[in-house]
């Protein structure tokens, strides 16, 4: 029997235009859903680091690769205790893009996370590309196991690390039980794709106003990052009165957490919340609110009362 290739995205998601789409709606008055995204990973000093920040000497790959190893664990030590402190004084509870080897290694930061309330999102094992998982279904299935044993709650979303997908992906996060994911930052609403086991929903995450590629691959100072941010709320918001919008803000301890860096996202979530009308959704949350507006526009109309009544018998 003839193998059945993997569907590529274009057979995922064939082309909608947000603007032929009926518009989503919030509650209440509300334009803007801020959507944050902590990412706790795991950086094995046995492998090569996932990103440096200070190369070899010789610009080869050295291992152990001690600094860049260290730089990351800032993040863990520090860096992450700046977030806790910072979330808890807003009262938002954000969704936590874990490697689940976190809850192993480093069960005091995932304790933190799971008694504030923040929402659990797959992010696989430890932090590696996905393309080189010899058993990519069996870490999913390690990964999300490890987090329900820690959590006592089974994740419903995923990230890729490093946001990577084989064209099989889909299909063995669907076979996993997930909902959602983050990997296809190409809308700025929910969307779902077709998998071979049933539909997966994309939340809208960012590469936009996220750290990694801003500081790290796009140099930029600290103090853009305010301004990108900002920039990019005041145009959600416009818009959001019109039809509702969803912000990631997606966030590293050891880059973000950094002395020098903490105050400029402090300076985001400040100006933000003076507005009016923005709700601190998590990813979980955003998901239900999407398939019970999906579940109301497929309803039937309700029809009124005239309606309802018998049609009048006609005379002879």
């Amino acid at each position: 029997m003839a193998m059945i290739p993997p569907m590529v995205p274009s057979q995922r998601a064939p082309y909608s235009a947000i603007v032929d789409r009926p518009p989503l709606k919030l509650p209440g008055r509300a334009r803007v859903v801020v959507w944050t995204i902590v990412n706790l990973e795991v950086w094995d000093i046995a492998r090569a680091m996932a990103r440096q920040v200070l190369p070899a000497p010789t610009g080869a790959v050295l291992l152990p690769d001690v600094p860049n190893w260290s730089w990351h664990e800032y993040g863990m030590r520090v860096g992450f205790w700046r977030f806790e402190a910072l979330f808890r004084g807003l009262g938002i509870k954000p969704t936590l893009a874990l490697n689940a080897r976190v809850c192993v290694d480093y069960p005091r930061v995932a304790q933190a996370c799971l008694d504030a309330g923040w929402d659990f999102m797959g992010h696989s094992y430890e932090q590696g590309p996905i393309h080189r998982e010899e058993d990519q279904s069996g870490m999913i299935k390690r990964s999300l196991d490890t987090i329900e044993k820690f959590t006592g709650k089974r994740p419903v979303g995923w990230l890729g690390p490093g946001l990577t997908q084989t064209l099989d992906t889909p299909e063995n996060l669907a076979a996993a039980g997930v909902k959602y994911i983050g990997d296809w930052v190409y809308d700025d609403e929910p969307t779902e794709i077709n998998t071979a086991n049933g539909p997966l929903v994309t939340l809208p995450y960012s590469v936009e106003t996220n750290d990694v590629p801003m500081m790290l691959v796009q140099h930029h100072e600290a103090a853009y990052w305010t301004k990108k941010c900002l920039d990019s709320f005041e145009r959600y918001y416009e818009e959001g009165a019109g039809r509702a919008k969803i912000m990631a803000i997606a966030i590293h301890p050891y880059i973000s957490g950094q002395p020098f860096r903490i105050k400029y996202l402090e300076q985001v979530y400040k100006a933000i919340n003076r507005r009016a009308g923005v709700l601190h959704w998590n990813g979980e949350q955003i998901l239900d609110w999407y398939l019970k507006q999906k579940s109301r526009a497929a309803a039937p109309p309700k029809r009124d009362a005239d309606d309802r009544r018998p049609a009048a018998k006609r005379g002879r």
